[in-house]
């Protein structure tokens, strides 16, 4: 069903009365009475506006799109064959699927090693991402994937100092460069920080370079989830102040007497932190990413969203002009909870529209010679089989896939063990594997054996992601062996094959009983 039939989801804590009985255009109850208390999303509207626009409760969800996309990944099949191997000598004891090479490196110069080609991109100033962070970053730098540090934490940061409105120093930054850089494991890897428009007017980046030995920054275009700049919730009078003095929008206006006092009744109980929308020029693009190379950035990448087609176009064009290291492109739906919720269901292009377009946008570049930066595509990935689906549909180009909410799961459900462990109370579910993390987590031995002594300091959401991506690089490995690819480089679009004309329309992608026409044929004819 699609979202704009829908007046009641989990996402705004809010249901139909006749849940049997809705109108398909509002969303309505068939019946709308006269004395219900008002428990759709019009009816809590009614008391409490424009709270109802985002998802609750806020700090401790993630959030997605529930849309229902005409067409999706799903809409795919991944093809195998029985013939050959392309990576490794077609021998049946050397063609395994423990053999295949998933290692790779990004960059201008090819000089990030990755362990597989995952990337998370921006985590940043939410309650869920921070308080989620050591299991993020030690479990990213434990796997040897990139992880990006989000937008708008030096300015959320009550604790940074600021010098003619610049940034000199942020304890919340440095600690989630340096909980990165602790665990990171021979080179593998890299810890980027991002920047939006207000973090750019902060100098961020520059603080981030000089003070922290940060070499990877990421400029900031928007998101899958959101056209607009980012949102939190400020709980906090002192902090909403502290905000606008920083120069932040905040609603309502937390130095008005009148929503001062509205606020110490408990009249509402949260401010609104809202960010600037950039203002993108080819001009303005370009010079940042030379002033960026020039205080010694050593990869500047470009985190864009779910524009609308044109806007797809400036960001290949201009980050090729510019020579990036790494474009990531994020397609609708996706969210870590903060998005207004219509805007997240209902706004941009959807995952496989967007990155068939940016493959052919690509392909025309490429055959013309021009610079290709290497390409992340993100929008709610989040098992081995839509990873090769996602690369195979991007092939040659597509270098990385992007997670950011199953990654930030599973360090979620990490932590959860964890605090379950030390309290003594493992759920059933859980206790039949154990009720430690040496017997709970499958990959805890080899890490113990691996990490020695700084096993014990190793926090249980950091575990989580680990793990969790454990499960998908063998994942991968499988799928690719099936495919007989056993390297990255042998992906193909030809390794997949469209279910649906439609399908196979919008992403050029052959459809299914098309596929090998030609060459069956000619076995079939042969004698």
């Amino acid at each position: 069903m699609s979202l704009t039939k829908i007046n009641a989801t989990a996402a705004t804590l809010t249901k139909n009365r006749t849940e049997g009985a809705i109108n398909s255009m509002s969303g309505m109850c068939a019946t709308c009475v006269d004395g219900c208390i008002g428990m759709c999303e019009i009816g809590k509207s009614a008391y409490r506006g424009h709270e109802v626009i985002y998802p609750q409760p806020f700090g401790i969800i993630t959030s997605a799109s529930e849309k229902v996309y005409p067409v999706d990944l799903s809409h795919f099949t991944i093809l195998g064959g029985i013939v050959g191997a392309e990576g490794i000598k077609a021998d049946s004891d050397k063609a395994l699927f423990s053999n295949v090479n998933i290692e790779t490196r990004i960059g201008k110069n090819k000089d990030i090693k990755l362990k597989m080609p995952v990337i998370i991109p921006g985590l940043g100033s939410t309650a869920i991402a921070k308080n989620n962070w050591e299991g993020l970053a030690v479990g990213a730098a434990l796997t040897g994937i990139p992880l990006t540090i989000g937008e708008n934490v030096c300015g959320m940061d009550p604790e940074s100092k600021l010098e003619k409105g610049r940034v000199k120093h942020s304890t919340d930054l440095e600690w989630r460069v340096k909980l990165y850089k602790k665990w990171q494991r021979d080179g593998y890897g890299a810890i980027i920080v991002q920047a939006n428009v207000e973090d750019t007017n902060l100098g961020v980046h520059e603080y981030a370079i000089s003070e922290l030995d940060v070499d990877a920054v990421e400029l900031k275009w928007g998101q899958g989830a959101k056209n607009i700049g980012g949102e939190v919730k400020i709980k906090d009078l002192k902090k909403a102040q502290l905000l606008k003095k920083r120069g932040y929008i905040v609603l309502p206006d937390p130095t008005n007497p009148d929503v001062i006092k509205a606020f110490e009744n408990g009249n509402f109980k949260e401010f609104e932190r809202h960010s600037r929308v950039g203002m993108v020029t080819e001009e303005g693009f370009l010079k940042r990413v030379k002033e960026l190379k020039s205080l010694g950035a050593k990869h500047v990448f470009l985190k864009t969203g779910a524009y609308r087609p044109v806007d797809l176009a400036r960001a290949l064009k201009f980050s090729s002009k510019a020579e990036i290291d790494l474009l990531t492109v994020d397609a609708a739906g996706g969210g870590t909870g903060m998005s207004p919720w219509r805007m997240m269901n209902e706004w941009g292009v959807p995952e496989v529209e967007l990155h068939s377009l940016l493959y052919k946008y690509v392909d025309k570049l490429a055959k013309k010679g021009e610079y290709i930066p290497d390409i992340a595509i993100a929008g709610g990935f989040a098992f081995e089989d839509q990873m090769l689906k996602g690369l195979a549909l991007g092939a040659p180009y597509f270098k990385l896939i992007g997670m950011a909410r199953a990654p930030l799961a599973s360090a979620m459900v990490g932590k959860t063990i964890g605090k379950t462990i030390k309290e003594g109370m493992v759920p059933v579910y859980i206790e039949r594997f154990g009720n430690t993390p040496e017997e709970i987590f499958v990959t805890a031995p080899a890490l113990k054996r691996e990490l020695g002594n700084d096993f014990e300091d190793l926090p249980t959401g950091g575990m989580g992601l680990y793990t969790y991506m454990e499960r998908l690089n063998q994942g991968l490995r499988q799928i690719m062996a099936g495919c007989r690819k056993f390297a990255l480089e042998y992906i193909a679009r030809n390794d997949i094959a469209a279910l649906t004309h439609e399908a196979s329309e919008i992403s050029g992608i052959q459809y299914i009983m098309e596929c090998d026409k030609e060459e069956a044929e000619k076995i079939l004819e042969s004698r």
